[in-house]
């Protein structure tokens, strides 16, 4: 191997990142919904080299064993983070309730807090998901909340006790990428935990689009799951996201208005 090839790969290996005190090597987060079947999504798991996993504790069985369970597909992958979700929830009790019910179901403390305000588009309720953190983690959870890509919400929701933020990149599912850049980068500027970028990744250009402006992850679902190939469009999105880290530690070259000549002026013939 070259020394090139040997330094890219230690700049992989050691750029870790932490998320409640648990470190991540990576950066892709992936969901557990729209698969085919359960041996898909675990093979395009490990495919995407993702360390977390979100499941929908409402859609999904984890608490009845007489029933087959999404788990027990991962149940040998000691390195994987099972993270439920409130998907599905439009109240704060419905929230609250689903989150204390996976955790005694002995899924862990992790939790991604989702309270939905809007049938229509998904759109998380802001206001609610704050609420909810505060008291999910005065309660010891670890609270991943899902938001829109509003700079006060993340603020507040860090200031609630979130663990890290997730911001949405657009509607959920919808696959149209990053539609407002200007906003997620406030939050990554401001961010003092982990920014993952949640919703509407379509794409590996997508992701490390995110990753390229310095967003910590991303998470995705309907972009692998949908795809023709699920898990080889897994192992695209693990080098999208690779690349985009890769570029943002790199450091981009300025923007400039007007051309400028790669080689140098003198010496000319």
């Amino acid at each position: 191997m070259s020394s090139n090839a040997v330094r890219t790969e230690q700049m992989q290996e050691d750029d870790s990142f932490l998320i409640g005190g648990k470190r991540f090597s990576s950066r892709l987060i992936v969901g557990s919904g729209k698969y085919p079947s359960f041996q898909t999504t675990r093979d395009a798991t490990i495919a995407a080299g993702a360390e977390m996993i979100t499941v929908a504790v409402r859609r999904v069985n984890i608490t009845d064993p007489n029933k087959e369970s999404l788990l027990e597909y991962f149940a040998d992958l000691k390195d994987l983070t099972i993270l439920p979700n409130t998907a599905g929830c439009y109240t704060l009790e419905d929230c609250l309730r689903t989150a204390r019910l996976a955790r005694a179901a002995g899924v862990g403390d992790f939790v991604k807090v989702e309270v939905i305000g809007d049938e229509k588009t998904l759109y998380p309720d802001n206001e609610l998901t704050i609420e909810a953190c505060k008291i999910l983690s005065d309660e010891g959870f670890i609270c991943l909340p899902y938001i829109t890509d509003d700079p006060i919400t993340a603020r507040k929701c860090e200031e609630a006790g979130a663990a890290a933020v997730m911001p949405l990149a657009s509607p959920i599912g919808s696959g149209l990428g990053i539609q407002n850049e200007h906003s997620l980068r406030f939050i990554i500027e401001q961010s003092k935990v982990p920014v993952i970028v949640d919703a509407g990744v379509g794409t590996p250009s997508d992701a490390a689009r995110c990753l390229e402006m310095g967003a910590d992850g991303v998470l995705t679902n309907s972009a692998i799951a949908l795809a023709k190939d699920p898990v080889l469009m897994a192992a695209a999105m693990k080098q999208g996201v690779a690349a985009g880290r890769l570029a943002y530690r790199a450091g981009r070259m300025p923007k400039k208005q007007f051309a400028s000549a790669s080689s140098p002026d003198s010496g000319l013939i």
